[in-house]
């Protein structure tokens, strides 16, 4: 465990920014990060970088996680439980668990980031959130230094959200997470169009969990940039929330608003097809701009700076509250 000094942050966020780290420790076990904040306390992690918008150079330690690591921890006919550590890559693991028939996280194939920051947001997509197969997150607690787990209900999921957006922010290091997944009698869930049409389009009308996997990971690629070529987090909005009653209101201006229910007094609106309809989808300012396919993704053409990109993010939200009355909430972690 070596700590380096200036060392550039551009590959270790998916959105390309250049900045640098003043001091910087890439950590790959829970020892040697037990062993770090004894000694030192004040610091910023970073793991695969997916979800997050750096704007100025940090002042503080840099710490990666890069601790790796599969467990089986138990398994009957039906289900498997496994703990996998938090350096391990999302898209990567999703893969490895359909290899091996393992089911239940098949709609999330090709979401960018790393195991350890999925349960943070909750990570979604397609029908499907990542709280429904986690049983367990395992952290370091930075006070006591101690292993501390949460289970499922004390992570206090909703939507794009838990306790590790909000209270417990700060306090602890997720270090790997426990997850139940199925064998067989797997819950395929086709809810989405998209998938829908591309297997009726591919014939296939009994699918497995690798035909959904391989359906969202066409429909992503089509729609999403990959980081790796043209620098982005993503969804950078959540698809805002509103009454039945807004919604309707706003039907009467705008008769082909889209929805989808989530429950009996709400629906959620798509923030791309709001993007959209206030004229951002495909615009480029500099560096920094709106994706052509996916109104959604804001991205770095290049040279963007954070705070190029983020007063992009503002410009928009203005734009959505003046036309709809929808306040736009940002997703990614701006990190001022």
């Amino acid at each position: 465990m070596i700590i380096q000094e200036n060392i550039s942050l551009q590959k270790y966020n998916t959105f390309g920014i250049e900045v640098f780290a003043k001091r910087f420790v890439s950590v790959t076990s829970f020892y040697e990060l037990q062993q770090l904040i004894q000694t030192e306390k004040d610091f910023f992690l970073i793991s695969g970088g997916s979800n997050m918008l750096l704007t100025a150079d940090i002042h503080k330690l840099v710490v990666h996680i890069d601790i790796k690591g599969i467990s089986i921890d138990r398994e009957t006919e039906d289900s498997v439980h496994l703990t996998v550590n938090a350096g391990e890559d999302w898209h990567e693991f999703v893969l490895w668990c359909i290899d091996q028939n393992y089911g239940g996280l098949e709609n999330l194939s090709l979401i960018p980031g790393n195991v350890g920051t999925c349960p943070i947001q909750n990570i979604g997509a397609y029908g499907v959130e990542v709280k429904n197969t986690i049983t367990k997150v395992e952290t370091l607690e930075i006070a006591s230094g101690k292993r501390i787990s949460f289970s499922n209900s004390a992570c206090k999921f909703q939507y794009r959200d838990s306790i590790f957006k909000n209270e417990a922010k700060g306090h602890y290091i997720l270090t790997s997470v426990s997850f139940k997944l199925t064998k067989k009698g797997y819950q395929i869930n086709t809810s989405y169009g998209a998938i829908e049409t591309y297997l009726e389009e591919h014939g296939i009308s009994n699918p497995s969990i690798k035909d959904v996997s391989d359906a969202v990971i066409f429909i992503r690629k089509s729609k999403l940039p990959d980081p790796k070529e043209i620098g982005n987090s993503g969804s950078f909005f959540k698809n805002p929330v509103i009454s039945k009653i807004e919604f309707e209101e706003l039907q009467t201006k705008h008769p082909t608003i889209p929805s989808y229910p989530v429950s009996e007094s709400e629906v959620k609106v798509p923030a791309g097809w709001l993007i959209e309809q206030a004229g951002f989808k495909g615009q480029r300012y500099g560096d920094a701009g709106v994706h052509s396919k996916q109104a959604l993704v804001l991205i770095n053409y290049g040279n963007a700076s954070g705070k190029e990109i983020y007063e992009l993010a503002q410009k928009i939200q203005t734009s959505i509250k003046t036309l709809f009355n929808i306040s736009l909430d940002i997703e990614v972690n701006v990190i001022q």
